[in-house]
């Protein structure tokens, strides 16, 4: 599925079970979450995006999910801005529900999150991308002059 994500929820448990795959394109500066954080510009920010249904090492439903692009960052050393690449894959360890959530999260060591309802795709990119971001933007190396 192409898009923006705004419109993919899907069934987790279903698309874990099936190997499923989910992916698109969405605009990194339409996700609240994101859009406070990137360079002031008039342009899109693109991010590529795959929801994958898989199984993790324990054999338990999961989703591999994988973001990447070029964000534009304002320097915090120079107050330039500067592209930051993403490339960050996460696998998601699936609950049925609140009480398994809670039982899992005292047991395993991945991220797990409950997949009782529909998952929508568009939210599942913008945690990932907010987790990638630096919490102090800066060039690598010199600042360029």
């Amino acid at each position: 599925m192409g898009g923006t994500g705004r419109e993919t929820r899907f069934d987790a448990l279903r698309l874990a079970k099936q190997a499923g795959t989910l992916s698109g394109t969405i605009d990194a500066r339409a996700l609240p979450q994101v859009a406070d954080g990137l360079a002031p510009g008039p342009g899109a920010v693109p991010i590529v995006w795959t929801v994958a249904g898989a199984a993790s090492v324990d054999g338990r439903p999961a989703l591999s999910i994988s973001v990447s692009g070029r964000m534009p960052l304002v320097c915090q050393r120079c107050l330039a801005p500067f592209d930051w690449v993403v490339d960050q894959n996460t696998e998601l360890v699936l609950a049925a529900d609140e009480r398994e959530l809670a039982a899992l999260d005292e047991r395993i060591e991945a991220e797990v999150i409950a997949a009782d309802r529909p998952i929508d795709a568009a939210e599942l990119v913008e945690a990932e991308l907010v987790l990638s971001l630096p919490y102090a933007p800066r060039h690598e190396g010199a600042c360029p002059s």
